[in-house]
């Protein structure tokens, strides 16, 4: 199920700490639609409530701080 993110672990963040994509995107300049299809990944924590997605900006700060490759994929 999309947003259940089962490699994130047992994380259950404090209701205070929850942001919308929407504001986590202004935090990270990444689109609200990347974001939902990293959380959908399981790549960072987030969830769906009704139809708002939400994560926590420790979730984005910490997608940020790791190394990422950008570019095309290789073709092996």
């Amino acid at each position: 199920m999309p947003g259940s993110n089962k490699g994130i672990g047992d994380y259950r963040p404090r209701l205070e700490e929850l942001i919308s994509l929407k504001k986590a995107a202004k935090i990270s300049g990444l689109s609200p639609n990347h974001l939902r299809l990293l959380v959908s990944r399981g790549t960072i924590w987030g969830h769906k409530i009704d139809y708002f997605w939400v994560t926590t900006e420790t979730a984005v700060r910490e997608y940020l701080a790791r190394d990422r490759k950008t570019g095309p994929k290789s073709q092996k």
